[in-house]
């Protein structure tokens, strides 16, 4: 019975919905902890702070993750927005963090931008796969 559902479960989702969970389910806990437990070195920060408060920000985070999660049950091509909103949401934390750095208020904030930066690249190339067509019915042995 589990094996069916998690068969099931990731037919559904495919691949590209399976990155849209992940990702969503990781926006959505860091815009949480921007709200409920800001972190303690803001420096690399300040450039969207001045913008708007970091609750703002933690709600942008927060409703990325969101949009991201509803999207990962669409149909590929109807799952653009997700595609578009994760990275779009860690653009101003890059920037950010890189004009702390280049104006020589915060020096590790070129590594913050680098690791942001990094964790985006999987989101951009899932947006580029074709979803394999989905198999007609598992063939025995079902194997989870």
């Amino acid at each position: 019975m589990r094996c069916r559902a998690v068969r099931r479960l990731r037919r559904q989702l495919g691949r590209r919905g399976t990155i849209l969970t992940s990702y969503g389910l990781v926006w959505l806990l860091y815009g949480y902890g921007q709200l409920t437990i800001p972190q303690p070195d803001q420096r690399g920060l300040q450039l969207v702070l001045s913008i708007q408060p970091l609750e703002f920000w933690g709600w942008c985070w927060i409703a990325a993750g969101l949009v991201a999660l509803v999207s990962a049950w669409a149909p590929p091509g109807r799952d653009t927005a997700a595609f578009i909103v994760l990275p779009l949401v860690v653009v101003p934390w890059m920037v950010s963090y890189l004009a702390a750095w280049a104006f020589g208020d915060f020096p590790r904030g070129w590594v913050a931008a680098a690791v942001w930066a990094v964790i985006t690249v999987p989101v951009l190339v899932a947006a580029g796969w074709p979803e394999p067509p989905r198999a007609k019915k598992a063939e025995p042995p079902y194997e989870c």
